[in-house]
């Protein structure tokens, strides 16, 4: 559903809340074996998302990645669209150019639903939500 470079990003980002949600920078090292994530691929993704702003990064010694309050409640969809835009909410289920309601592919209508529920599911799901799970071990960023 969605590309590795996405994958990627949502899971750092969810650590990085765990991480940094008492003030605590996180750095690429520890970022990338949280998440079981190979260190140059993750940090070429962390500095796009600091461009788009979706985190802080500060250097020095005692820098690293963290996200703010306003950070914390970034959205799941926020990250799906900065990172492989937002074809996952609009595009055709076959990858078709030309799917529209005048014009269906075969699973246009039934995909249409699908496709709305999950954007949903994403734009509600924020960041800062995720902390308390991943601390009582409930839930997972890598095998």
């Amino acid at each position: 559903m969605f590309s590795k470079t996405c994958e990627y990003a949502i899971r750092a980002m969810i650590y990085i809340a765990q991480k940094s949600k008492d003030g605590s920078k996180v750095g690429i090292k520890e970022i990338a074996k949280g998440i079981d994530s190979p260190e140059h691929f993750i940090a070429k993704i962390l500095q796009d998302l600091g461009r788009k702003k979706l985190l802080q990064s500060m250097k020095g010694p005692n820098g690293g990645f963290y996200l703010d309050a306003a950070g914390l409640k970034h959205s799941i969809a926020d990250i799906v669209k900065v990172v492989d835009g937002d074809q996952l909410f609009t595009g055709c289920g076959l990858g078709l150019k030309q799917c529209s309601e005048s014009h269906p592919c075969p699973i246009h209508h039934e995909f249409k639903s699908v496709r709305k529920d999950i954007q949903a599911m994403l734009e509600k799901t924020k960041l800062g939500e995720f902390t308390d799970a991943l601390e009582k071990s409930l839930t997972f960023l890598k095998r």
